[in-house]
């Protein structure tokens, strides 16, 4: 138990949660840093993010429109992860699973090898105290044979430690991703996935089923079947929940009603992360303050939820 940790939270001081270490297993690698550092970099502002009611698209168009031309200046790659590490490092991250889109490079036209030691040069250079975990994710939309395409030169590497599968959970069958999860599995990845974000609480364990998941990416929809949160409680299938996130894209009412109270309950293992910082403002210290102010926790449960973090 962190006495520290507990009494931050009821300080109400962010800066003095910080200093407490903590993970973060859920982290889009470019999408993990402040506005603010992005905008210095590129040298102008840089729209924030609105929902508009269109789920995972609005996060889509908001890339396109906004995000995508950041990447055409040179450096803004670098400008990203070292903005991200930076983030990290201040709110005490000292777990870090980050992810990178397997077609990013594909998308600016670098190698996997320029990327691996991309992340890996920043990653000593910015935050070497980070138990950095990298990920390499996939968007759910691909054809499975171009997902095969883009991770064949990247498990040359033996850089990457996990895989993930994000975006638009309806838009195809999980189950058209066996054959990559299978040969992640085979390399000795950690295996997780985006489920139960818009998905409902069966799709949730149809995907770590189906794909032999070692944790969730969300998982809330989770809470909507006792029967889906006993089998994830009785397999201690962690979700790495983003609970800021959910709440601006409309899948939980406020923080207050969030799920993650109704898991948590019913035991399953939660984690509190903080998805895309750029987009939703939160690092994980605010997103455990959240938590604590709306009375969700307890000060002594959101430091077991710290730990399960920092054990994953």
């Amino acid at each position: 138990m962190d006495n520290n940790f507990q009494k931050a939270l009821q300080s109400g001081d962010p800066a003095e949660l910080a200093k407490s270490p903590k993970s973060d297993l859920h982290n889009h690698s470019l999408m993990g840093c402040r506005r603010a550092d992005m905008e210095a970099f590129y040298g102008k502002p840089i729209q924030p993010f609105e929902y508009r009611g269109n789920g995972i698209h609005d996060v889509n168009r908001w890339i396109a429109e906004v995000y995508v031309p950041v990447f055409r200046k040179p450096g803004a790659f670098e400008a990203a992860v070292s903005a991200t590490f930076r983030q990290a490092r201040s709110d005490g991250v000292t777990v870090l699973e980050m992810s990178i889109d397997a077609g990013f490079g594909h998308l600016i036209g670098i190698t996997p090898q320029k990327i691996a030691e991309t992340l890996g040069s920043l990653h000593l250079a910015v935050a070497p105290e980070i138990d950095f975990r990298p990920e390499l994710g996939f968007a759910r939309h691909l054809p499975v044979r171009q997902a095969m395409a883009f991770f064949a030169p990247y498990l040359e590497l033996d850089f990457f430690r996990a895989i993930d599968l994000y975006d638009d959970e309806l838009s195809q069958p999980v189950g058209n991703f066996r054959e990559v999860y299978r040969l992640a599995r085979s390399c000795g990845l950690k295996c997780k996935a985006h489920a139960g974000e818009f998905g409902n609480a069966e799709s949730v364990r149809e995907a770590v089923e189906v794909l032999e998941l070692d944790a969730v990416q969300h998982g809330i929809a989770a809470a909507g079947s006792p029967g889906v949160m006993k089998w994830l409680a009785e397999r201690k299938i962690p979700l790495n929940v983003c609970p800021t996130s959910n709440v601006v894209l409309e899948l939980a009412p406020s923080i207050q009603a969030h799920p993650i109270r109704t898991l948590y309950d019913h035991g399953v293992v939660v984690t509190v992360n903080s998805d895309d910082v750029i987009l939703f403002g939160q690092s994980v210290s605010q997103e455990f303050l959240n938590l604590f102010n709306a009375g969700v926790f307890s000060a002594d449960e959101l430091d077991g939820i710290r730990r399960n973090g920092l054990s994953a």
